[in-house]
């Protein structure tokens, strides 16, 4: 069992954990990477998603609910470069809610675990007033990655692209129906699994998923690694119709997309010796700390979500 903990970025929800970890005392053991790592190489994590604070049941069918909660937690597993074994769930809801939404919800899950290749092993029913799931994830990883572990010279590589989920919410939050590719990012997100085994077989010095956005998710790598990073905007992949939203919100494209949250991409830091294409290489860690992110030239001082600023 790994019982070193990570060291934590800023923010007021790590500030947070850091007073849960104290509490904890000698109790609290491995904090601070995407999954807790067990003897046997098992890898476990948990993920909460809740009504009004991650989707808003008008948004998305009850389908579309569980399997996005289910996805954002094995995302959790594809950060460590584990693979998906099995999931338990959580889940909570309204009295009144009809028996068919809170099985359609769980539908919703077995879709995703059957696309990864995984099973629902059980969970717990109970009533609250909102709709709420809380997703464990197990899988296996015979070498797991750390957010800890990105040395001076290393590159920066992204998978997939940007911006996707950000520009539903935007259109959503703007009384628009989003466009079709922009809604598919945030309502079927996709655990990008094979590809952290794959970061992991190429040797990987640190990872995680992109679920706080990349302005943000990137402190955290660089704060565990006691490193700094500096990012090149323009070499961001963008999904469809983020330069629509962007050009609404008054923001650059990429800037658009490096504040937006839950794309549920990976970025991981690799020795420069390593080509990881297709993925994209988006920067290069440096001498710490913090990080950079520059556009045309210019440096942009961007923050992540924060759960509770």
């Amino acid at each position: 069992m790994t019982t070193e903990p990570t060291r934590l970025g800023p923010g007021l929800e790590f500030d947070r954990i850091r007073a849960i970890g104290a509490a904890l005392g000698d109790t609290a053991q491995g904090l601070g990477d995407d999954c807790a790592f067990l003897p046997g190489g098992w890898c476990v994590s948990v993920d909460v998603s809740v009504e009004g604070v991650h989707f808003r049941r008008e948004w998305l069918e009850p389908e579309e609910i569980g399997w996005r909660a289910a996805m954002a937690a094995l995302s959790d597993l594809a950060a460590v470069g584990a693979t998906a074994e099995a999931l338990l769930v959580g889940l909570s809801g309204p009295g009144d809610a009809p028996a068919e939404v809170m099985a359609a919800i769980m539908r919703g899950v077995g879709d995703a675990a059957r696309e990864v290749g995984a099973v629902v092993a059980g969970g717990d029913l109970t009533r609250a007033r909102d709709l709420s799931l809380a997703v464990t994830v197990l899988g296996r990883a015979a070498r797991p990655v750390h957010r800890r572990g990105a040395v001076v010279g290393d590159q920066i590589w992204l998978t997939g692209s940007l911006g996707g989920s950000r520009a539903a919410l935007a259109a959503w939050a703007g009384g628009r129906e989003p466009a079709a590719e922009p809604r598919r990012r945030f309502a079927r997100p996709m655990a990008r699994l094979a590809e952290g085994r794959r970061l992991a077989d190429l040797g990987a010095t640190a990872m995680l998923d992109l679920s706080d956005g990349l302005a943000g998710d990137l402190r955290h790598l660089a704060a565990a690694s006691e490193v700094g990073l500096v990012v090149d905007l323009d070499r961001l992949p963008l999904s469809d119709g983020v330069a629509d939203e962007a050009g609404r919100a008054g923001q650059p494209p990429e800037v658009f997309a490096a504040i937006g949250g839950e794309d549920f991409e990976l970025v991981a830091t690799l020795p420069p010796s390593v080509d990881a294409a297709p993925l994209t290489r988006i920067g290069t860690v440096v001498a710490g700390p913090g990080i950079r992110t520059m556009l045309g030239g210019l440096e942009w001082t961007l923050n992540g979500y924060d759960h509770f600023r």
